[in-house]
């Protein structure tokens, strides 16, 4: 039995027995290869260079090829290439419950460095959504693999294959009663201090991005002042735009608006910065509190808007001491079950509910349809439930 040899340790430090490496996995093919890989993990680490340009998706990848590398090894005792049908519905289960707990779990849901001894592959059980995530990763893996001439098959094709349901429309936003909870839990945050007024001016910067911009937390991260750029339209009036890398390495250019810009001029003051970037200002989007001019990171940026709004969901329970309210508490919760994306969510919303052109809002959003775009329409619901209430009826 190899799990006594074994302890879930990150990809960059694992170090394979020649049992366990995949050399002699049962699924090996045996053609020519188009990759140079030895072993399970050489293969793996061909597969993640493919998008090592790619920050977000190459630690995505990472992540969940490890944990399925670090679980054949350590909870089964075989290498990744010897995996089948049957293993891969086991590891879809675990997923759900990575037990024991104290093998695969990070203490307290916290996440340490991968170079940390308290580093584990997990920080709590995966979603239903999380899970098929991994479970799609981890089949392009596999695909990827057989292509390439290092696996004989793959042994997720087998699986059910079900087709996703779209959601007729998208639930994670805010209405404009929360979001106008949020804006005020920021201008209550303390500013007596030059630190706290530093928090103030990042918090109101950073959702100024998120909101008007329609900005993933990626790119909020990914990109920097210099981005911005002005230019004259047909009647000769200067507009500024933010030109944003984006998902896919796909770039698109946000409509940078008056309040936009009054922010930004806003924030860089704050920073001691000159008012406009230059054309190749590398200074971040959002930055630390302090002098350090280092880009924040994914987590980071996560962090600040899980804290923005907890602390809006606690102003809203204790205002008017309406705490023990049923509807408070249902406005609280969604606040607190709410991230960055549900801010994206929530500016495309109220731009389509605001009857801006939808192909304008997908424009702005970066969508590569209309169909995604359309998801945001909530008024369209409601003015249909209206005129199906006055006119559609059987009169008993």
């Amino acid at each position: 039995m190899h799990t006594a040899l074994l302890a879930p340790r990150p990809l960059d430090a694992l170090e394979l027995p020649a049992d366990l490496d995949g050399r002699d996995g049962v699924n090996r093919a045996h053609g020519r290869m188009q990759i140079s890989a030895l072993n399970d993990l050489d293969a793996i680490r061909a597969w993640l260079a493919r998008v090592a340009d790619s920050k977000a998706t190459f630690e995505t990848y990472r992540k969940e090829s490890e944990r399925l590398l670090l679980w054949a090894i350590v909870q089964l005792g075989k290498p990744l290439s010897s995996l089948t049908h049957e293993d891969l519905l086991a590891y879809q289960r675990f997923l759900a419950d990575p037990q024991p707990a104290a093998r695969w779990v990070a203490g307290g849901g916290r996440k340490h460095a991968r170079d940390d001894a308290r580093w584990r592959p997990f920080y709590g059980p995966l979603s239903a959504t999380s899970q098929r995530q991994a479970m799609v990763i981890l089949n392009t893996l596999f695909s990827w693999l057989v292509s390439a001439g290092y696996l004989a098959g793959n042994p997720l094709s087998l699986s059910r294959q079900r087709a996703r349901r779209a959601a007729p429309r998208i639930t994670r936003y805010l209405e404009r009663e929360l979001w106008d909870e949020v804006k005020a839990y920021v201008d209550s945050l303390p500013r007596e201090t030059a630190r706290e007024r530093e928090h103030h001016g990042r918090t109101r910067w950073l959702l100024t991005l998120l909101y008007l911009g329609g900005l993933r937390i990626s790119e909020v991260g990914g990109n920097t002042m210099g981005d911005f750029f002005a230019r004259r339209d047909g009647a000769g009036v200067e507009r500024w735009w933010l030109d944003v890398l984006g998902k896919g390495e796909r770039r698109r250019l946000v409509p940078a608006t008056a309040e936009m810009m009054t922010e930004l001029v806003r924030y860089r003051r704050s920073r001691g910065l000159a008012e406009l970037p230059a054309p190749h200002d590398t200074t971040p989007l959002v930055l630390p509190i302090g002098k350090s001019v280092k880009p924040l990171t994914r987590t980071a940026l996560h962090t600040i808007v899980k804290g923005i709004f907890a602390g809006a969901a606690q102003r809203l329970r204790e205002m008017d001491g309406a705490a023990d309210s049923a509807q408070t508490q249902a406005r609280a919760q969604r606040l607190e079950a709410a991230s960055a994306h549900w801010l994206r969510h929530s500016a495309g919303s109220h731009m389509a509910d605001g009857d801006v052109d939808l192909r304008l809002v997908r424009d702005n959003l970066g969508h590569a349809s209309l169909s995604t775009t359309s998801l945001y329409l909530h008024s369209d619901d409601d003015v249909r439930h209206r005129e199906t209430d006055e006119k559609h009826r059987i009169g008993w």
